[in-house]
């Protein structure tokens, strides 16, 4: 007998719930598209529509009240995380964050006290940890194809000189929890300590590249990780790189180095409307595949580096299912997204006072 789905509600009905995780837990037999809150429908938006047989509700607290949600994702923007996420965890839920975890690590440390004093599962999604060139480095640090590395660089540059509309969205404004620090820096900043583990130093350049800013968001970001061991990882995500071919990682190591540009195209073919394990899902072209620069005979030699075969973010809900069976961890410990936010807490203080911070000393936490 095949045991019944696990009931998920999401949290919002913008770009994050219907590309970046209703797809993927409708993959998931394991999993069911229960509800939606969807605080004002539209004519064209509207998730009972779009998904008939769900529930729909207008606000978290009305969805919380129904003992049959098993499950609640968090989509909306980051100053909201907080609040639902206690909200859920305190009526009983399990819960899944969207990235950036909370806008401060005093509000993560805070909600995973309470996801531990009510025996229910906290994680969040950082599903870049699952793109394919990612897991394809990886393998080359596993394999110590590269030697002592010495240099990290991890970049999400794109050219958009102008900004847009404040009125048009969340991310233009000047909020708790936004800006491109917060926004793609997390994504950067956790692929880094996956990677290397917690700096010691930190030196950041947060602020924005844009001659016209009306929103005042923090559009761009440049931070630097020391390590004790002479590694230094560069985070960066700039919107002014007027580049055919953007930059995603440089690393090098003494005994070789891996250069990758372009972005995993997960995200584009789920836009596109493919799922995973549709054919060509998450594969990359041959002529986008990263470089493996090793030293022969003393001499550096270059060679394609193609990608593994691509695992796609369904892991992260394939992994999440089997945590919630009790037969696995969850994906993303939320310890992790927890610390990371503290690191962006302290570039941004970095960035402020002009100079470079040990974080092994002891700053106050932002409320």
């Amino acid at each position: 007998m095949t045991p019944k789905p696990y009931n998920i509600a999401i949290i919002g009905y913008g770009l994050s719930a219907k590309v970046f995780h209703i797809p993927l837990i409708q993959g998931a037999p394991e999993l069911k598209l229960y509800a939606v809150v969807q605080r004002t429908p539209k004519p064209n938006d509207d998730a009972e529509k779009d998904h008939p047989g769900i529930k729909s509700y207008r606000s978290g607290e009305e969805m919380v009240q129904d003992s049959e949600v098993e499950v609640v994702v968090v989509t909306t923007a980051p100053t909201s995380h907080f609040e639902l996420g206690k909200l859920a965890l305190e009526h009983g839920k399990h819960v899944i964050i969207e990235k950036p975890f909370t806008p401060s690590s005093k509000e993560a440390s805070e909600l995973i006290a309470i996801a531990k004093k009510h025996d229910r599962l906290l994680t969040v999604y950082q599903n870049r940890r699952w793109d394919t060139d990612f897991l394809t480095l990886s393998k080359l640090l596993d394999q110590k194809a590269l030697g002592r590395v010495v240099e990290f660089e991890t970049h999400y540059d794109r050219h958009r000189p102008d900004a847009p509309d404040p009125t048009s969205t969340w991310k233009a404004k000047f909020l708790p929890g936004g800006g491109a620090v917060y926004d793609l820096g997390t994504h950067l900043i956790d692929q880094a300590v996956v990677a290397f583990g917690p700096p010691d130093k930190i030196t950041g350049f947060v602020g924005s590249q844009r001659e016209h800013n009306p929103g005042e968001v923090e559009d761009s970001c440049t931070i630097l990780l020391h390590y004790d061991s002479g590694l230094l990882t560069t985070v960066k995500a700039a919107v002014v790189s007027p580049e055919e071919n953007q930059l995603r990682y440089w690393v090098r190591g003494d005994m070789g180095s891996y250069k990758k540009f372009h972005i995993d195209p997960q995200e584009d073919h789920l836009k596109a409307g493919k799922k995973p394990g549709d054919s060509g899902f998450g594969i990359e072209s041959k002529e986008r595949a990263g470089t493996l620069t090793t030293v022969q005979g003393g001499q550096p030699k270059t060679q394609t580096c193609a990608n593994i075969e691509p695992v796609t973010y369904s892991a992260f809900y394939s992994q999440f299912s089997k945590a919630l069976a009790g037969q696995d961890e969850v994906p993303v410990k939320p310890e992790t997204p927890r610390d990371v936010i503290r690191l962006i807490e302290l570039a941004r203080l970095s960035s402020k006072e002009g100079r470079t911070l040990d974080i092994r000393e002891g700053y106050a936490e932002i409320d």
